[in-house]
């Protein structure tokens, strides 16, 4: 088995951020730096992350997260803010992110043990749903409307976002409510879009994520996903 495929089975992270630990020199096999891609685990061997021995995780587990604005998605902040993390540093699982959610942002937040569940959800390829409410200044146009179903080119960007689908559920003079579905991860994506067609977003929930919903969960409150609803989650 391929050492990043264990790493994430052992519910350290996706398979992407486990290749970045390992050409980063932070693992061992047996007591050996192994820091090659691509390299490989026989069942008997010890894996180490910075010195701490890896098991495989037999229960997986998924998290739904109401996260609250002024948190952000990361094991650890730089600048000692608040952390998602903070909230299940005691559980007895291991759990991780899946993607990240914006400091500005609250909403669905998903993690999980399940290395492999999470690489596969967080995969351009999987196109994955993520559905946001977005309460913005002023009206959108039509023309700003299809602007957004057609694609933007966001500040700083090279290329166009993918279409997004967009419905107005609540017009007003000073605010408006439009929901937006999107399935790419760009940073500040929803936002840096209505910005792009000359509105400012006010407030931002994902009330989505494929198919788990947000549902009656108060901010800062989680629960388990069912076993029904995490095997949605793998036939995405």
């Amino acid at each position: 088995m391929r050492l990043q495929k264990y790493m994430a089975m052992c519910g350290v992270a996706a398979r992407r951020k486990c290749e970045e630990m390992i050409t980063a020199g932070r693992v061992t096999v047996n007591g050996v730096v192994v820091d090659v891609l691509g390299s490989k685990v026989e069942e008997g061997d010890q894996v180490c992350l910075d010195g701490q021995l890896l098991v495989p995780e037999e229960k997986k587990v998924v998290i739904l997260y109401h996260k609250p604005a002024g948190e952000v998605t990361t094991v650890n902040d730089d600048k000692e803010r608040d952390t998602v993390m903070d909230h299940f540093r005691d559980l007895p699982e291991r759990v991780y992110p899946i993607g990240r959610l914006d400091y500005d942002t609250e909403g669905v937040l998903l993690l999980t043990n399940d290395g492999a569940l999470a690489q596969k959800l967080t995969h351009p390829s999987s196109e994955v749903d993520k559905v946001y409410l977005a309460r913005i200044s002023g009206r959108l146009s039509p023309d700003e409307v299809r602007k957004l179903r057609n694609g933007v080119m966001m500040e700083g960007e090279e290329r166009m976002t993918w279409p997004a689908r967009v419905r107005i559920v609540r017009e007003g003079d000073i605010y408006s409510d439009v929901i937006v579905i999107i399935h790419e991860g760009r940073n500040r994506q929803v936002r840096r879009m209505i910005e792009a067609v000359g509105h400012q977003v006010v407030m931002l929930r994902r009330v989505r994520f494929g198919p788990v919903e947000l549902g009656s969960l108060e901010r800062g409150q989680w629960r388990y996903l069912t076993d029904a609803e995490i095997e949605k989650l793998h036939q995405v």
